[in-house]
């Protein structure tokens, strides 16, 4: 029985009283009671608050919650199913387990058997009431997943704890000294839950690496990486075998490689890359026609199948690149030196070769293993100068690359590929890694030339394997593909931009849909609701992945698309360029599902490093207005919760939060389908998109958080 209740002061609410009968009977499913025994259980013994128990009851067992087994005496009505799901915790309480069917159980955590996040359990499913959400117990946890979290230890004399970042798990881990591994009081630590004994309110755990002291960059950054589940190191023994790794070109391997070396040839990339993935090479043909080059890394040259490098490149499947750092798949020899095309030195490549005429026709087209020699390396800066009217190298070569790449884009764009421009922020960072200023990162001519080229090669690349005469079946492949955007979020999208005066028919053909979504991108360059109203349009639609089923790519338009490019920094571009290199020779198609689950963890792992990257981008942004606390700036409401509004200040694109417990004028409601808050006496509006301004009033770095006051007009 639970410990009585003071049964002094107001009256105790319907709903309340409800809860926990519920509740009651939750605990004992198969216990009787009456109404006295329930009164005496909840501690609520007053004749008032016995009718009122009386009175429940009799509704409960009409609402079909409990059985009446004789006059009087009730029970729990179980549905008496058990099923298997996915158990989610919440740090608000609010656990869930997700069936295999998608159905959604909410468990108490008092009936949760102390299950973590992704753990497989066993639910009994109680008698579901009326107008309330299905709820069950944990009967049995069947799979234990991976328990790690990170947070700052707190060592005590006899006794340590981590408290951890992680917001689905509400308790500190208990760590017992011995298995403190070297952790001391301060520092952030990755720790294993080693067992949660049903009596123990927090679970025990182990430290199974510390990080460093808890504010220091590297430290932070490592957080980020291990938080999702990213590593942060490389392997020595996988070093060691790159350091291995001999960069001499053997003459045979030359002689079977048509040879580009004598072609003026050239890079361009970010001024800080190291890694330089792809060149461009272009001669004038006797025809007249250009003939270019595009030639990648041939990394599989080097990353042998079944490698300790491939098995740990195909672990990472992504360069993860973070604020102040890029995480490589490859190891430093490999990535920075013998496959990075770095000037003047012979490197071994993998090309599509392109004959185009001055309209950008592509006349013809073949796929090659090559050796380069590049003549420059330039930054995307250094080019965009030369297309501006600067003099250099290569500036005739790079003019009519740009002029062929403008050519390419606007046929791309009237065959349906959707133009998405979103400023990219970045930071300047000192020696220490703290940022000193917020800029845009802005997509130039030198930019959109390097992509066009880039897109070419991949969809020749994808369309070489899977266009293929009718009747006969394409081999396995693997395609990057992006399906058609769900109806109901573009309905939503045109209902969010019509606050802004745009108008935008959604219920129309696929290549209209691109145009019509073309049309606004263009019509809001420039507005100050650019950033937000890109944003919303990118989230309606679906997510790019790699997958051996091609159903195109609806951004970019085309049918056949593929990754080809990046093999130094994509695990997919290797499994390409294999599967190319086989196919070529005449080899048969792999089997399916193998290809398939490699795809489905590439696209994972792209997920997670994106995520990292978010959120590495959004500690530095707490980390720089951290200083300038109380000062006041304009901005525009970029998300509307229960709890508040996020802002997302103009001037650097820095987001936090206004907290609706803040706004002290009126008791504001979150209207979830207009995207608003609505005063419930003055009937004030706070709306996604509305102009603010607000001043910076508190910058947690623990939890990523900038808290902004509202500053009123």
């Amino acid at each position: 029985m639970s410990a009585k209740k003071n049964t002094s002061g107001k009256r105790m609410s319907s709903e309340d009283l409800l809860q926990r009968i519920v509740a009651l009977f939750n605990r004992e499913p198969n216990k009787y009671f009456n109404y006295r025994q329930v009164s005496h259980a909840l501690g609520l013994e007053k004749p008032e608050q016995r009718q009122r128990i009386y009175e429940m009851l009799a509704t409960m067992a009409q609402q079909d919650f409990l059985t009446e087994t004789t006059p009087g005496r009730y029970r729990k009505k179980n549905r008496g199913t058990k099923v298997t799901g996915t158990f989610e915790r919440r740090s608000t309480g609010k656990n869930h387990v997700v069936t295999d069917d998608g159905e959604q159980i909410f468990v108490a955590e008092r009936n949760s058997l102390h299950a973590l996040n992704g753990d497989t359990v066993e639910v009994y499913v109680y008698a579901k009431r009326r107008n309330s959400e299905t709820e069950g117990e944990v009967t049995a946890i069947l799979n234990r997943s991976e328990q790690v979290f990170i947070g700052v230890l707190c060592v005590q004399k006899q006794y340590a704890f981590l408290i951890t970042d992680d917001k689905t798990l509400a308790n500190d881990i208990f760590i017992p000294k011995n298995k403190l591994h070297g952790g001391k009081n301060g520092e952030k630590a990755i720790v294993r839950i080693t067992e949660w004994p049903t009596e123990a309110k927090n679970p025990l755990g182990e430290v199974i690496d510390v990080l460093g002291e808890a504010g220091k960059n590297d430290t932070e950054m490592h957080a980020i990486l291990a938080e999702y589940g990213l590593p942060y190191r490389y392997p020595e023994n996988v070093e060691k075998a790159a350091d291995a790794i001999s960069d001499e070109i053997p003459a045979d391997e030359i002689a079977r490689r048509e040879d580009f070396r004598s072609v003026t040839t050239f890079t361009i990339d970010p001024r800080d890359a190291k890694d330089f993935d792809d060149a461009l090479s272009i001669r004038k043909l006797p025809s007249g026609h250009w003939e270019i080059g595009v030639h990648i890394a041939d990394v599989t040259y080097y990353v042998k199948p079944g490698s300790i490098i491939d098995k740990e490149a195909e672990k990472r499947a992504t360069s993860v690149y973070l604020v102040d750092r890029t995480v490589p798949m490859l190891p430093e020899r490999l990535c920075n030196y013998i496959c990075s095309l770095r000037p003047d030195e012979d490197k071994l490549t993998y090309s599509c070769i392109f004959e185009m005429d001055d309209n950008a026709n592509v006349l013809s087209s073949r796929i090659r293993h090559t050796i380069i020699r590049s003549n420059y390396r330039f930054a995307y800066e250094d080019a965009q100068a030369i297309i501006e009217g600067a003099d250099g190298n290569c500036r005739d070569e790079i003019l009519t690359l740009n002029a062929l790449a403008q050519k390419l884009r606007a046929k791309r764009f009237e065959n349906g590929s959707i133009s998405f421009e979103r400023q990219e922020v970045k930071f300047e960072i000192d020696a220490e890694g703290h940022p000193i200023r917020v800029y845009f990162k802005e997509s130039k001519e030198a930019n959109k030339l390097i992509e066009e080229f880039m897109l070419l090669a991949n969809r020749t690349v994808a369309e070489s394997i899977g266009r293929v005469p009718k009747g006969k079946k394409p081999k396995t492949f693997v395609y990057r593909v992006h399906d058609q955007p769900d109806p109901v979020k573009i309905n939503d999208l045109a209902i969010f931009i019509g606050r802004f005066g745009y108008r935008f028919r959604s219920e129309v053909s696929a290549s209209d849909l691109s145009r019509n979504i073309n049309r606004l991108l263009d019509d809001i360059k420039g507005k100050p609701e650019e950033n937000l109203i890109s944003t919303i349009a990118i989230r309606s639609m679906a997510k790019a992945v790699y997958s051996t089923e091609n159903i195109g790519h609806y951004g970019l338009g085309f049918e056949y698309y593929t990754h080809f490019t990046s093999p130094i920094r994509r695990f997919p571009d290797m499994m390409v360029h294999r599967l190319l290199d086989r196919y070529i020779a005449g080899g048969r198609s792999v089997m399916e599902t193998t290809l398939s689950n490699k795809c489905k963890h590439s696209s994972e792992m792209e997920q997670l490093a994106a995520n990292a990257e978010r959120a590495s981008i959004k500690y530095k942004q707490v980390e720089f207005m951290s200083e300038h606390l109380g000062e006041e700036y304009d901005g525009v409401i970029s998300g509307v919760t229960e709890w508040g509004f996020y802002v997302e200040i103009n001037e650097n694109k820095c987001e936090g939060l206004v907290p609706i417990r803040d706004l002290e004028d009126d008791y504001y409601e979150f209207d979830e389908k207009n995207y608003c808050l609505v005063g419930r006496r003055k009937h004030r509006i706070y709306r996604l998109g509305d102009a603010v301004r607000i001043q910076i009033a508190q910058a947690n770095l623990d939890r990523k958080q900038l808290d902004f006051a509202l500053v009123e007009p």
